[in-house]
């Protein structure tokens, strides 16, 4: 990392003369999710003011309408889905191509799998009675993830994968809202759902479900939600966009300032206009307090984090890389993209930089980061054609590249 000691005195300069934004209020989209956290404290505690703007917050109840808003101009900008910003960028997903933008990461780790109760009470409690289950089971089992391109939807089949479970084969997956998921698990219309929080744990609350898998069991310190537009926004609007990512940067930072800032932010998502969720349910997990719904509790050490001196805000080229090979893996994308020439375009490292830099916060000095994940497969970005061949269970075509449509 590299080390900058403090913030330059001229930080706010951005906002005055030639480095003013050029557009003062901007219209936000995000989701009844804990890890919209940094956009609604940046828009309600002061922390997009001092950087010229206002910040008109609007919920979304889908993914597929949050982005169709971003793409139409509702919305200036909005939390995001790594594999949605890449889904659309691609064209895969149910949108024509739109070239889009990644400017920071607002969050890592944090999303869950979870079961129903009717299975918790079949015995179906860890892996291998899943995948026991799987194969002796006269009905596919239903499991829900929030979009199709997106993280939740991802994980889940990484997840299941992992221990042997073709996602695409051995289950049947459907796509239902984060805020509808515990309904849908209530009522046994589905048998479980990876999502983000407070959903996992609301679910543990009402007796409805448990928690199987977090997604940082899968990865730790995995890449979640970003800040996404399209890349047509920031070409217009450079230094709204650059003070954008400042404020936000702020207001993750302020989250992760203590636990006691994670309180008080935890209480304002719980509001109905926000998350509308009980704070019981979004504040343990939101501290990193883990109840599985099995019995077992812990203090999770890679749990929902916004900040982590930065580490969660660079918008990694690996990061977007990763994300183009599950969708590669997967069968969404027919071929193999010119992946770094992609995540070249998308992630807005330069803009991010700017940004960091005038508040004073560390900026990775290499755009690649190393990882490994559950299975033993190891991350570094540098193959990522090989990478997403490499797995045992995937929907690839076996016909030569050069031959697919």
């Amino acid at each position: 990392m590299t080390d900058i000691p403090s913030a330059r005195p001229d930080a706010l300069a951005w906002v005055n003369g030639s480095d003013a934004p050029e557009k003062n209020s901007l219209n936000l989209g995000f989701m009844a999710l804990t890890d919209a956290a940094s956009l609604i404290v940046a828009a309600t505690q002061g922390f997009a003011q001092p950087y010229g703007l206002t910040l008109n917050l609007h919920r979304q109840h889908s993914w597929s309408a949050l982005r169709d808003r971003l793409i139409d101009g509702e919305l200036d900008a909005a939390q995001g889905l790594y594999g949605l910003i890449y889904g659309v960028h691609l064209g895969i997903g149910g949108s024509a191509p739109v070239d889009m933008a990644v400017l920071m990461g607002l969050s890592q780790n944090g999303q869950s799998i979870n079961l129903s109760s009717s299975l918790m009470e079949a015995g179906v409690t860890d892996a291998e009675a899943l995948r026991h289950c799987v194969r002796q089971s006269g009905a596919r089992l239903t499991f829900a993830q929030t979009f199709p391109t997106g993280t939740h939807a991802l994980w889940l089949y990484y997840w299941l994968a992992a221990h042997g479970i073709h996602p695409l084969e051995d289950v049947r997956t459907l796509v239902v809202p984060p805020a509808q998921m515990v309904g849908h698990l209530r009522s046994g219309h589905i048998d479980g759902f990876c999502a983000g929080e407070p959903w996992g744990a609301q679910a543990v609350a009402e007796g409805s479900g448990f928690t199987l898998a977090t997604s940082q069991s899968i990865w730790p310190d995995h890449p979640e939600k970003v800040l996404g537009c399209t890349r047509a926004f920031v070409e217009q609007y450079p230094n709204t966009a650059r003070a954008l990512i400042m404020a936000v940067l702020a207001a993750s930072r302020f989250i992760d300032q203590s636990d006691e800032n994670r309180r008080s932010t935890a209480q304002l998502l719980a509001a109905a206009e926000y998350v509308g969720a009980p704070l019981e349910a979004i504040a343990p997990r939101f501290l990193g307090q883990y109840a599985d719904g099995l019995g077992h509790t812990w203090q999770d050490a890679h749990a929902l984090r916004f900040f982590g001196e930065g580490e969660v805000n660079m918008p990694y080229h690996s990061d977007g890389l990763w994300f183009m090979t599950q969708l590669r893996r997967w069968g969404l994308l027919r071929q193999d993209p010119d992946y770094l020439a992609v995540a070249r375009s998308v992630q807005q490292t330069a803009l991010y930089r700017d940004a960091a830099s005038a508040l004073g916060i560390a900026v990775p000095e290499s755009l690649m980061r190393t990882s490994r994940l559950m299975d033993g497969s190891h991350w570094d970005g540098s193959d990522p054609a090989g990478y997403a061949r490499g797995f045992a269970l995937h929907a690839l075509s076996d016909l030569p590249i050069a031959n697919l449509s």
